[in-house]
């Protein structure tokens, strides 16, 4: 997973480094401008965006790298990616999606109604995404988006130049 970097205040239990890179807008406003992010958005009053470098780096380490970023930020690394693999992840509801943010405690009523607007947006969003998985069971839906990098791996794309490389070997040692 590529951590992103955010300019709100983390929640209870988060950890800088692991869950975000917590920063002040002023930093962040400062990496913009330094060219530091694949893509970045305000998203619920607050800058997030995803660093290049940390991307870059386990990418040449030959890793998968997952983003978790809302659509303004997917269209933007699309337009820069177009390899990637794009899956929309959806709530099983609004009704559910209202239930699990509840649950989670973190959100005024003004900040509950915000979020379930932006929701419904992004949900009108799902076609232009490769893929779209329900989240009604949480393994379900890990294991559906696993299974479906793994079928991406074996793309004729991805693999054409293995197979040309193969069927050159076979050749010279005819």
């Amino acid at each position: 997973m590529s951590i992103s970097e955010t300019t709100r205040s983390p929640r209870p239990k988060e950890i800088n480094g692991t869950d975000y890179f917590f920063v002040t807008e002023k930093e962040f406003l400062q990496q913009i401008d330094q060219g530091a992010f694949l893509e970045y958005a305000k998203v619920y009053d607050h800058y997030y965006g995803t660093p290049r470098k940390f991307v870059n780096t386990l990418l040449e380490k030959g890793q998968d790298v997952i983003l978790e970023i809302d659509i303004q930020g997917a269209a933007k690394v699309r337009n820069n990616y177009k390899e990637g693999i794009y899956i929309f992840i959806a709530p099983p509801s609004m009704k559910e999606l209202r239930n699990r943010i509840e649950k989670r405690g973190t959100e005024d009523p003004k900040q509950m109604e915000m979020r379930l607007g932006c929701a419904y947006d992004e949900m009108t969003n799902a076609a232009d995404y490769s893929y779209i998985v329900i989240n009604d069971d949480k393994d379900v839906a890990a294991g559906q988006v696993e299974a479906i990098i793994e079928a991406e791996k074996c793309r004729t794309e991805r693999l054409k130049n293995k197979v040309d490389g193969i069927i050159e070997r076979v050749t010279i040692h005819e």
